[in-house]
């Protein structure tokens, strides 16, 4: 998992700042997603297929 630097999440807050403004909730939203899609485009996956990748990871941890 790579790690966005400082300068990508400004630019994020910022874009989602203006696209939601006056709603400080729906921005924290959108920020992650928009971490959660680079990090599944950085994989060569979709949003859903990362997800489930990350709820199967974790269900394997469980059962050690």
């Amino acid at each position: 998992m790579t790690k966005p630097s400082m300068t990508e999440l400004k630019k994020i807050r910022k874009t989602v700042a203006s696209e939601f403004p006056n709603d400080p909730a729906l921005q924290q939203v959108h920020i992650a997603q928009r971490l959660i899609a680079r990090q599944a485009a950085a994989r060569g996956m979709t949003i859903p297929d990362y997800i489930r990748s990350l709820r199967k990871s974790t269900a394997a941890r469980r059962l050690r």
